[in-house]
């Protein structure tokens, strides 16, 4: 007597078909390890958020053209999720802000941000930015998620 599970046969072929799609929203050159950030606190479903990946070097950690890698999603309120291939196994630092009006720079005026902004492992921010140390988080082989919350000033 043979039985067969139409059902099941489906549910996995909808779960082989969902990660492939999972895999192919990353940006990036696939490799070892995958980052997911999941971003709370998004200011409505406006502009794009803006994610920079940083290397665990204090030398360029937050400085113009020192990050490894920047790369964009809409945002959706009230949370958006982005995800990258890293380049390898390691530490980083991720600094993200959503650009409400969409013009590919994070706007300021004369007491700081204007647009919504956050960093890996949610460091208190004060009057100046977070050290490398307050936002490095280690990423293994494998996939890791971070969850930032966006601060408004």
């Amino acid at each position: 007597m043979r039985i067969t599970y139409p059902l099941l046969a489906g549910a996995i072929a909808l779960c082989a078909v969902g990660a492939v799609a999972a895999q192919s929203t990353c940006e990036g050159t696939p490799g070892e390890a995958q980052l997911h950030i999941v971003i709370s606190g998004v200011h409505g479903s406006t502009g794009l958020m803006t994610a920079s990946l940083y290397g665990d070097d204090e030398a360029h950690f937050l400085k113009s053209k020192g990050s490894l890698k920047v790369w964009r999603a809409p945002a959706v309120s009230p949370q958006t999720t982005m995800c990258i291939w890293l380049p390898h196994p390691g530490a980083y630092e991720i600094a993200i802000y959503q650009d409400l009006d969409a013009n590919m720079k994070w706007d300021h005026a004369a007491f700081g941000s204007i647009e919504p902004f956050g960093f890996s492992r949610n460091p208190t921010i004060f009057f100046s930015a977070p050290s490398l140390s307050s936002t490095r988080f280690q990423a293994p082989a494998g996939d890791t998620t971070i969850r930032v919350r966006l601060n408004h000033r």
